[in-house]
């Protein structure tokens, strides 16, 4: 029997542009259902290094954090089990995001250096790779903005990572749908 594909937007907020020297700060992640099952927590730095671009980005602090975050392992473990809670019975979870790359990175290292496995397994799905194929366009083409004003929708990224998730699922339910489409 073949697994459904079952599908989880996540965004993240960092600190810098590798987890290897940089922390992630927060997490958002957001299902395509309607009402979308969504997840939200910020995260207790666990490394010191940050750039003044990454930080400018979210508007996210270091003392914020310190005081009101969770430390990462806590945050990895109730991440997994939303994702398991979330998922149906018979569908594998898919980690998606816009920009999948970098987000990717993140949470990937995260799962594994603080629960030694990645419930999403090892593989992602790309918003905009998806929508460069389904719309046979040019990675150039593929900004949050572009692919946002293909679909008239308003790209309000406001790198609160549950906010960007929510929107970014948007997007990949309009995406979908012109794949189906073309079938």
């Amino acid at each position: 029997m073949t697994q459904k594909e079952y599908y989880i937007v996540v965004d993240i907020e960092a600190s810098g542009p590798t987890p290897d020297a940089y922390a992630m700060l927060s997490l958002g992640a957001s299902t395509l259902d309607s009402p979308p099952e969504t997840f939200y927590i910020e995260l207790t730095p666990d490394k010191p290094g940050f750039t003044e671009e990454a930080m400018g980005i979210h508007n996210l602090t270091f003392d914020h954090l310190a005081q009101h975050g969770t430390p990462p392992k806590q945050v990895m473990r109730q991440f997994a089990d939303w994702v398991a809670t979330v998922t149906p019975a018979d569908s594998i979870p898919v980690f998606t995001a816009f920009n999948a790359p970098f987000d990717w990175m993140y949470v990937n290292t995260y799962f594994h250096q603080y629960l030694s496995y990645n419930p999403f397994g090892h593989k992602a799905l790309d918003i905009k790779a998806l929508f460069m194929g389904v719309h046979h366009t040019s990675f150039t083409d593929t900004s949050h903005h572009q692919v946002c004003s293909h679909y008239n929708l308003v790209s309000s990224l406001s790198h609160h990572a549950l906010e960007d998730a929510i929107q970014e699922s948007t997007l990949l339910q309009m995406i979908l749908s012109d794949l189906k489409e073309k079938k």
